[in-house]
């Protein structure tokens, strides 16, 4: 177990705030970020990594964008390209998923 900056796990401020508001739990990475127990905090909250799970974003579902704080699949595909100018949605790109959940 170690302790993580927040920035490397959730890259961006809205991110960082919606993880605060309990907005998003999870997020899906290129690699791995963290391993099950690590910990970042932000502002005085302790979050904890409860999963990590490599996937492809073919397996990835609406759920799975609301938890990252997108309406649907089809918003967080935008969120993505707008993030990453270059991107292409491929459904057999390997990413890693990062669950976690507030501890204080």
């Amino acid at each position: 177990m170690s302790d993580l900056d927040p920035d490397t796990l959730l890259p961006s401020e809205r991110m960082r705030t919606q993880a605060l508001d309990g907005k998003v739990t999870q997020i899906h990475r290129g690699q791995r970020y963290a391993d099950v127990g690590d910990r970042f905090t932000i502002e005085d909250s302790t979050f904890e990594v409860t999963a990590v799970e490599s996937r492809t974003l073919g397996d990835l579902t609406d759920a799975d964008a609301r938890a990252e704080g997108a309406r649907d699949l089809e918003q967080y595909r935008e969120i993505l390209q707008r993030a990453h100018g270059s991107f292409e949605w491929d459904d057999g790109a390997e990413v890693v998923r990062h669950r976690f959940e507030r501890r204080d």
